[in-house]
């Protein structure tokens, strides 16, 4: 599962779903000479509004959280049939 980052002022903004219309809404408000953006919360709420300027930081980045049974588990075995049992008999 992938989940957005979106890094404003060194404080991080978890994003869920797709972020593009976001990502032009920032852009918009920069171009403009700044501007209020709403943040959506990444579970439930209001979000919180942040006001967007030129020469602010802004950092998008995408995490791979997981999330993905089958190849969580096709992870496992193959870990796990990688171990030799004769490597620990000296042990």
């Amino acid at each position: 599962m992938i989940v957005n980052r979106l890094t404003v002022d060194g404080k991080d903004y978890f994003l869920p779903g797709s972020v593009t219309e976001l990502r032009e809404k920032i852009r918009a408000a920069i171009q403009a000479g700044g501007d209020y953006v709403n943040i959506p919360p990444l579970h439930a709420g209001p979000g919180i509004d942040i006001l967007f300027s030129p020469g602010m930081p802004v950092v998008w980045s995408q995490i791979d959280v997981g999330g993905d049974p089958a190849a969580e588990a096709d992870r496992s075995e193959a870990s796990e049939s990688s171990i030799d049992d004769d490597t620990f008999d000296g042990i």
